[in-house]
Parts: C-alpha cells; structure tokens; sequence
C-alpha cells in the first residue's frame, strides 16, 4: 500500500505556545483518517505545515513522499481549505475552469471533470453566477469542487461539509467513500459539532430535571440517574418550589452539586490541556 502523507516528530510553536507536539501518523492509498478537535487545538496547523504553508520547527513532513511545498505534484493533491480562496468576480464555472487549467487539465478533461463534480456538490443550476452572490455554503461547495478536479491522489479537506445540508452532506460522503475504494487517500478535518450532541443534552433534562418523578422510572434510569447532576438540581428545585422545603432540607443535594462541579472543572482543565499539546 502506497503511502501518501507522513509526519514524524512534527513541531510548531508560536512563541511559547507549542501547538504541534512530536504529532506522527501515515496515511495510506484507499485510507480516510479523521481530524477531530476543539478549535484551537492544531489541526489546521497541522494541514498547513504538512503542506509547506508553515515551517515546522522540527519533525518530517512528506506528501506523497516530497516534501512541500512542490509544484510538481500540485496536480495529485486536493486541497480544500479551511476559508474559501475563490474570485467572486468570476462566475462558478470560469473559477473551475481557472483552477483546472492550472492543474494542467486539457480542456476535454476539464469540461467533462467540471459537469461532474458540479453534479456532485449540486452547483450546476448556479454554474453561471457570480461567485460574489454565492450564499457561504455555496461556496464551500465549489472549494471542493475544486479540490476534486483532475482526480487527485490526495485529498485533505479542510471542513468538507460546514454549511452543507444533510442531503447534500450524505451524498458528497457518499462521492468521497467510492473515491476511497478506487485509492484515493483522504484527510478531513471538523470541528466538534454541537448539534450533534442535542439528543444527548435535551434527553436527560426531559427525565431526571424533576419533571418526571425518578422513582416512576425503571431500575435502570434509577441507577443512571445518580450520576447525574441534573438529578440533583432538579429534586433540590422540586423540593423548594413543589414542597416549600427550605436550604436545610436541600443540603445533601447542594453538596453533591459541589463535589460534580469540583470533578467537572478537573477533569476540563485536564482535557485543556492535553488538546493544547497536540
């Protein structure tokens, strides 16, 4: 299996805020490898050393075994970055004709690789206007139209789907996975998306903030339920609002409060501080 990216020992500091620290992977023909992280955190960074964009100040960074930056293989690289780099003067279709052209493409190629990655990332219907007055999803989808022309070996992918909708999302995963299985190689980075977690935040407050007696529930929820501390906040507010009971009564659930607060706080500056190393 061909190797397409690898970092070893890869350094960057700026100032005395180490960002990159001693970070190694490879990434191997037909692999997707994920970025995943809080902002702040290195990965794009990371992206922009590997591809000479920055200068490590230690460590080996080699794409497709060159290091970067390198004109020569700019045409097997895709390369979609994390701020739109377009000219909104020009129309969708002239910014990938540009880009394709500077790929090399010939123009056979290029017009038959722009009606399909404009089917892709659902652009044809908008082909002709200004970029300009294109909506900021729009536009990330063009930037990985672009990455996509002349099928290249390499894609890294700097936020892929933000400001993508879910269809459309699926469908351009689904476009990168066949990639994957003809060799392609993939690097994708993303935020921690929040939505994502809403089942798991709403969920618990329906249950155990009060609202529904904990002692109606399953053994099961019982037993969930005493980690957490929305149950204990819930049963003190129940407590004061529903029985008029006073701080006094509330207490034991006051201080188990303070003891996850006291966890919690531990356990996040723990987890600062490993993400600030990588």
């Amino acid at each position: 299996m061909k190797t397409l990216l690898h970092l070893q020992d890869l350094e960057k500091s700026f100032g005395r805020q180490m960002v990159l620290n001693h970070v190694g992977f490879e990434l191997q023909a037909g692999e997707i490898i994920g970025l995943i992280g809080p902002s702040g955190s290195g990965k794009s960074t990371m992206i922009k050393t590997m591809l000479g964009m920055e200068k490590a100040d230690a460590g080996i960074a080699l794409v497709l075994d060159r290091t970067m930056p390198n004109r020569h293989i700019l045409r097997d690289i895709g390369y979609m970055a994390q701020s739109d780099a377009l000219y909104e003067a020009l129309s969708g279709q002239e910014n990938l004709e540009f880009f394709g052209q500077l790929k090399g493409l010939s123009k056979k190629d290029l017009k038959d690789e722009i009606a399909h990655v404009a089917q892709v990332v659902d652009l044809t219907d908008h082909f002709t206007k200004a970029v300009a007055g294109y909506s900021g999803g729009m536009k990330r989808r063009l930037s990985l139209a672009i990455a996509l022309l002349g099928n290249p070996q390499l894609l890294i992918l700097d936020e892929p789907t933000v400001g993508i909708d879910p269809s459309l999302r699926k469908k351009i995963w689904r476009v990168l996975m066949a990639l994957r299985d003809k060799g392609v190689g993939i690097l994708a980075k993303s935020e921690f998306q929040m939505m994502q977690f809403i089942p798991l935040v709403i969920m618990p407050q329906l249950f155990f903030s009060g609202i529904i007696p904990l002692s109606s529930m399953g053994d099961w929820a019982q037993t969930v339920g005493k980690f957490l501390p929305l149950t204990y906040s819930g049963d003190a507010m129940s407590q004061i609002i529903l029985y008029g009971r006073g701080l006094g009564d509330v207490l034991p659930n006051i201080g188990v409060l303070l003891l996850f607060l006291v966890a919690l706080t531990v356990l996040n500056i723990v987890g600062l501080r490993r993400y600030r190393k990588v």
